[in-house]
């Protein structure tokens, strides 16, 4: 169960951890990852009622939503937790560090790979959300309230998100294609490309 291996860890990604007493007790984040391992290990020998009853359980008391199909390495910690979802085929890495309001979420209604794959020694930041079969290469680092819709590699640092108005709507099998939203400087680079073309062919044709 490596239970003081979990409990080191607070203290090295915490320095607000006063005490083992206090970490034992605490500390959500490290409980939902308890849990989580009762509740994988039975989904692992396919008693998926009572592994998602489990995790049901465990959301309840941390605030913390951890599918029990997802696969977590060691000394994984989440900090404060309250609003974190790790969706079923996510797979994290070792020493992997978020914080609360994150979502690791999938984009597809199939029943295939899904949700991201966190490399080792990943920070994520509060209210990140990171959608999709993608890979977050090891030592990457993911700011606060970022949207991460592609690969990210390793050693890099990715931030920010921005939304804009697009018009039309999406049909139902795309329902969760958010990876495949269009983008709104893409399509703004697009349109400004095509005026510049207009622009030269009008002087060509003048001359």
């Amino acid at each position: 169960m490596h239970i003081i291996e979990d409990l080191k860890t607070v203290f090295i990604k915490d320095p607000a951890a006063k005490s083992f007493l206090e970490v034992l007790f605490c500390y959500p984040g490290l409980h939902a990852i308890w849990l989580h391992r009762a509740a994988h290990k039975l989904w692992s020998w396919k008693l998926y009622f009572f592994a998602r009853f489990i995790s049901h359980i465990s959301r309840g008391l941390t605030g913390i939503e951890i599918h029990p199909g997802a696969t977590i390495g060691r000394r994984f910690f989440i900090d404060h937790g309250m609003g974190v979802v790790i969706g079923e085929t996510t797979e994290i890495g070792d020493d992997v560090l978020i914080y609360q309001g994150v979502v690791l979420g999938g984009t597809s209604l199939e029943k295939k790979k899904r949700h991201p794959t966190i490399g080792h020694d990943v920070v994520i930041g509060a209210g990140a959300i990171i959608l999709g079969a993608i890979n977050i290469g090891a030592h990457a680092r993911i700011g606060a309230g970022s949207v991460v819709l592609k690969d990210v590699p390793a050693n890099s640092t990715m931030f920010g998100a921005l939304a804009h108005s697009s018009r039309g709507g999406s049909t139902d099998a795309s329902l969760l294609d958010h990876n495949k939203v269009r983008d709104f400087y893409e399509d703004e680079i697009a349109l400004i490309k095509r005026d510049i073309v207009q622009i030269k062919k009008s002087l060509e044709d003048e001359k």
